[in-house]
């Protein structure tokens, strides 16, 4: 049965499902930011500003492991990168459960950013040696979405009844569960990246300015979304909506990441990735001035959701396109430090903007962000309309 199991490919049910679940574990912050500031606010007891400290030491933990991993992501063995970073992530964030203090939760947090930036980037790796990746990492998404309903729908009431402390435990348990899986099923490349159509190796050159771009792109469009779903559930609090609305807003939220990355899988040969992602991070800006200004719960419902619509539709476009432009897989095993480094800063900037500003201030950010995002994506554009025809999927727009 081992031997079996040693031979899945990527396109196979258990490797896409295993891809899945690792896919979820490594991007928990994009379903638990608003939770995990939330819970540091509400239960420990820290300021806006602390509370985004620990996220972001996660993050710059796994910016940084991503970094190292993605430059030698073809020398790696991966399925034992992935299982010992999740195992890792677990055991640091089972250590947290009953730690109140900063001086104890500051080094477990950059630990397990550490640990699941490395199983995050070994897992996106083995996504850009898929047949189509742009299709398998639409399943990913999806998988985002799943988790995000489960997640968003079940832990604050877990929380509510055990304590602001288990938050870690559900933290760990999801890392366990990655780990378990990527040891029994994680699958074997199905391609090689490294050699060209006729077999035959490919020299590793410097990352083509398109690329570049594409990389300062995804890193803002992190930052955007994290500054703002980090302070989305106390933003709902501070409006007086309650818990019952605030919930069931993530919720929401949880359920319309479900559509997006299926949908930019569907789409794939009608609309250029080089068109969504130069058009697609303008709904950021409506979405986070709405979200930090309204004083309407079904705009501020509606505004969260179309966030993470965004985030996950534009994305899975700017992976696709990645996996095109950089034939060696480097870009594509660097999604993590890209997305995380950019997610980093953002709970400890919007944090410090709360506090000596107030909500509004973020939705402001986001505008100044959104700008360099788009001049960014369309050099992208650009760069690769006056290259080669890199994009071979046909578009339609």
């Amino acid at each position: 049965m081992q031997k079996v199991l040693d031979l899945s490919r990527i396109e196979s049910a258990p490797g896409i499902v295993t891809l899945m679940i690792s896919h979820c574990a490594g991007m928990l912050d994009l379903v638990a930011l608003p939770l995990w500031v939330g819970t540091l606010i509400a239960h420990y007891r820290f300021n806006p500003q602390q509370a985004g400290t620990l996220p972001t030491l996660f993050l710059i933990g796994a910016s940084l492991s991503s970094v190292v991993c993605a430059s030698r992501v073809n020398r790696v063995n991966a399925k034992l990168t992935v299982v010992t970073g999740f195992a890792l992530a677990a055991l640091a964030f089972a250590l947290c459960f009953r730690q109140t203090s900063m001086g104890t939760l500051v080094p477990l947090h950059f630990a397990g950013g550490l640990a699941v930036g490395a199983a995050l980037s070994a897992t996106h790796g083995t996504i850009g040696h898929a047949l189509n990746p742009h299709r398998v990492f639409a399943w990913a998404g999806l998988a985002i979405g799943l988790f995000g309903i489960v997640f968003l729908g079940g832990t604050p009431g877990v929380l509510a009844r055990f304590g602001g402390a288990t938050l870690f435990i559900v933290f760990a348990g999801v890392m366990g569960i990655a780990a378990v899986a990527a040891l029994l099923f994680f699958p074997r490349p199905s391609r090689r990246i490294v050699a060209d159509r006729d077999g035959s190796p490919v020299s590793v050159q410097p990352l083509a300015r398109a690329v570049w771009y594409s990389i300062a792109g995804i890193a803002l469009l992190a930052m955007t979304q994290a500054m703002t779903l980090s302070f989305y559930e106390r933003i709902g609090m501070s409006r007086g909506f309650g818990r019952e609305l605030v919930t069931l807003a993530l919720v929401i939220y949880g359920i319309v990441t479900l559509f997006p990355a299926p949908l930019a899988g569907l789409l794939e040969k009608r609309i250029k990735a080089t068109t969504v992602i130069s058009i697609g991070p303008i709904m950021q800006a409506v979405c986070a001035m709405i979200v930090t200004h309204t004083s309407t719960y079904s705009l501020f419902a509606a505004s969260g959701a179309l966030m993470a619509f965004t985030i996950l539709f534009t994305h899975t476009y700017a992976f696709g396109l990645l996996a095109r432009l950089d034939v060696t897989g480097r870009a594509v095993a660097a999604t993590p430090a890209m997305l995380m480094v950019g997610a980093a800063i953002a709970p400890f900037l919007g944090g410090t903007l709360v506090e000596f500003i107030g909500f509004s201030a973020i939705g402001y950010a986001a505008i100044v962000l959104v700008a360099m995002e788009l001049v960014l994506f369309n050099l992208t554009r650009r760069a690769v309309r006056g290259g080669s025809s890199v994009e071979q999927v046909p578009a339609a727009i």
